[in-house]
């Protein structure tokens, strides 16, 4: 399996309230994240969402798409959220927020493998275009989060 470590940042001109509510509640990410095509509760968790299962689809500008389920493992409100991938995509996935001065700094880390054979085997040849799919997702993401809550888009890396 091919293994990939992946770092976001976004830098929002917002409070963190308002950004955490929007990352938490993944079931209306397809509302305002291009690139996610299906975020749906597959098992509910506890009262924070630890435990919780979430079925994801996503598709970029490249022809094809890519599935997995998340399980909630992890949260400390309002700072962190942690979840275990399973499926196309297997790893971590972690969000970190800090806040400073009306200024929401959201950390993404994603680090994973790929389970698809074509990908495993093409990957020497096309990780650099996995990771600029990532990349890409990533600042619709940034964008999208942005227009969703009315603020600024200070940054994206």
């Amino acid at each position: 399996m091919a293994e990939y470590a992946f770092l976001t940042t976004w830098l929002l001109e917002s409070p963190r309230q308002p950004v955490w509510e929007a990352i938490h509640d993944q079931a209306r990410w397809p509302s305002w994240w291009r690139g996610v095509e299906e975020a749906s509760e597959v098992r509910a968790g506890d009262e924070l969402g630890r435990g919780s299962v979430s079925r994801m689809v996503w598709k970029s500008l490249l022809p094809y798409r890519v599935s997995f389920e998340v399980t909630t493992t992890r949260i400390e409100y309002p700072t962190l959220m942690e979840g275990q991938a399973v499926g196309e995509l297997e790893g971590v996935g972690r969000w970190r927020l800090y806040e400073q001065d009306g200024v929401t700094a959201v950390l993404y880390e994603w680090n994973v493998r790929t389970t698809k054979a074509w990908m495993n085997l093409m990957a020497p040849l096309l990780r650099p275009v996995f990771e600029w799919n990532h990349d890409w997702v990533m600042r619709r993401g940034g964008e999208g989060i942005s227009q969703l809550l009315g603020c600024r888009l200070l940054a994206i890396d």
